[in-house]
């Protein structure tokens, strides 16, 4: 296992305090500013799972209060909603420095059988001969200012390969719909519930900037203000993260200096294994047509 890689296990692998109160790391995640969002809500889930021994999450919607601080530790408390015949339901609020920083609900079900039917995967290129997102990070590290370099070159756990890349600094306007290809090699072995909260951090990624495509912004540029506002999981399948998984994204909506994104995570095989909803703020810190 790699160190990046057993650095993320350990980030999500949050500490029990007292009975339905935990405690999680706030620093090493995605950014050094503030706590990554994918991050507080995979630690909010492994929370939740620490209560529900015997079934697994099918769905959660979680609200983004306030920015995390990576310097301190975030408290999550679980209130066990409901524990029924088939469901059980569990809500998870994070503090730091006395106030919330994130509400998350969480459902889980016990495994029935049902009809099956899901959207095919889109035919894109396949992640063999892409490009990956650390040799192009290699290739534009010297037009990042010097005092972002070392954060932008930073390895992570998990790889990331773009179909369609777009220039970091001088993008095109582009389509909104947008495909990568992502795995975390050192997820092998894990059990299901690990794969959740793996697949949860890394459904944060790349998700807000399908918001951006359409306009030719990127967070480099320095003329708008980001952040995730809410986000919502659905887990479908079993997932092995360890393998290849095509991340499918568009943006139906952008106005009000906020972008609705959705997602769809589909095994390299064409199975869906996931699908993903998220409003962020996109507010503009120079006009528009600047």
């Amino acid at each position: 296992m790699t160190g990046v890689g057993q650095e993320l296990l350990n980030l999500l692998d949050v500490e029990q305090l007292e009975v339905d109160l935990f405690r999680g790391i706030g620093s090493g995640g995605e950014t050094a500013m503030r706590i990554f969002g994918g991050q507080v809500i995979a630690q909010a889930l492994a929370a939740a799972y620490k209560t529900v021994p015997d079934r697994l999450c099918h769905s959660l919607h979680a609200y983004f209060i306030r920015p995390g601080d990576p310097s301190i530790p975030v408290i999550y408390s679980v209130d066990r909603a409901r524990d029924g015949g088939s469901f059980t339901t569990r809500r998870v609020v994070a503090v730091q420095h006395g106030r919330q920083i994130l509400n998350l609900s969480a459902s889980f079900h016990v495994q029935e059988e049902g009809w099956d039917y899901h959207h095919p995967m889109p035919e894109v290129d396949g992640p063999e001969g892409l490009v990956s997102h650390a040799e192009r990070r290699d290739q534009f590290a010297e037009k990042v200012p010097e005092k972002m370099r070392a954060e932008f070159l930073r390895p992570r756990p998990i790889e990331i390969r773009e179909v369609a890349p777009r220039d970091f600094l001088t993008p095109e306007p582009a389509d909104d719909v947008n495909h990568i290809w992502f795995r975390m090699p050192d997820a092998k072995g894990a059990d299901a519930k690990t794969q959740h909260v793996l697949l949860a951090y890394a459904s944060d990624m790349y998700l807000l900037g399908s918001s951006l495509r359409p306009h030719g912004l990127t967070w480099f540029q320095g003329k708008t203000m980001t952040a995730s506002l809410d986000h919502a999981m659905w887990f479908h399948a079993p997932i092995q993260f360890e393998n290849w998984h095509l991340y499918t994204m568009d943006a139906p909506f952008t106005g009000g200096a906020r972008g609705f994104n959705r997602g769809s995570i589909y095994r390299q095989d064409g199975t869906l294994v996931a699908s993903v909803a998220q409003e962020g703020l996109m507010r503009p810190l120079r006009k528009p047509d600047e």
